[in-house]
């Protein structure tokens, strides 16, 4: 008998018609729930959601799905970047708030940066001057909405935790 009887590297790629592994993602070839069709899911490695779900087309027999392969599985993962992509940069939006005042001393940047916490989530006001030094930072609730007149507000009462 051979000893080299197929002992797959762990660290090889898989490279199969309906699972693909490479670059940190897993491509999926499954069954679609909501018809007779088939889809793909995407995951990034150490994820257990997919990233993306789509539509997958079907092989020339018209029952079973079309074989992954190099230039589908790089679609793919690009695709599923931008989703994570996308997705990132709409919570650091919702997370991440800022607005600028004008005061006697000079325009000031105001941000609130919000911490998501499970057990205690508040927010962080900074006043930032034009030289880019902190003049003021709050903690805050994180249902604080920063506008420029609370901003202005806050400047106004000399810092002071806005109530």
């Amino acid at each position: 008998m051979n000893d080299e009887v197929s002992e797959r590297d762990d660290d090889a790629p898989v490279q199969e018609a309906r699972l693909w592994q490479g670059n940190g993602w897993t491509a999926r070839v499954i069954k679609n729930e909501d018809d007779d069709g088939w889809a793909v899911a995407m995951y990034k490695d150490g994820e257990s959601e997919p990233a993306l779900v789509g539509p997958w087309t079907m092989g020339r027999d018209k029952k079973n799905p079309k074989p992954l392969d190099i230039n589908a599985f790089h679609t793919l993962v690009k695709t599923a970047s931008e989703v994570i992509r996308r997705h990132e940069q709409q919570l650091h939006a919702q997370l991440h708030k800022s607005t600028v005042v004008s005061t006697e001393q000079g325009e000031l940047k105001v941000t609130l940066d919000i911490v998501p916490d499970e057990d205690n989530p508040y927010a962080v006001l900074t006043a930032i001057d034009e030289m880019g030094e902190q003049v003021a930072q709050v903690r805050v609730e994180p249902s604080f909405k920063l506008s420029p007149s609370s901003a202005m507000a806050w400047v106004e009462k000399d810092f002071r935790a806005p109530r």
